[in-house]
């Protein structure tokens, strides 16, 4: 499963990421930067990837529109770096339980979930 991170997650984390999500990027990286909503989950769903963003507006448009591609929302507030990073990985199985075990659109990561 590669995850592709929105605009407001640090591309910083992506070589972090590699080991638990191969082939994993972030929009930016693949010079998305600026793109539409519309852009981006066209590109995840050409390309395979689970979008990973803190916005609502990508799990909103999976009960619409269904899957793919799936998503993670991280329901978090703006944090650093190494907590996001961590949060993914610390929630590598869940995540893919949710999307690949029980086929979900999308997984949420809020707080009360977090460890």
């Amino acid at each position: 499963m590669k995850l592709l991170l929105d605009e407001n997650l640090s591309r910083r984390i992506v070589p972090f990421l590699q080991t638990a999500f191969p082939g994993s990027s972030q929009v930016a990286l693949l010079n998305l930067e600026g793109a539409t909503d519309t852009e981006i989950w066209q590109y995840a769903k050409t390309n395979d990837f689970v979008i990973v963003s803190r916005d609502s507006d990508f799990q909103e448009r999976s009960l619409v529109s269904g899957h793919p591609p799936q998503v993670v929302w991280l329901k978090i507030p703006n944090r650093s770096k190494t907590v996001v990073l961590n949060i993914l990985l610390d929630h590598h199985v869940e995540i893919e339980q949710a999307l690949i075990g029980q086929n979900h659109a999308c997984v949420e990561i809020s707080p009360a979930r977090l460890k």
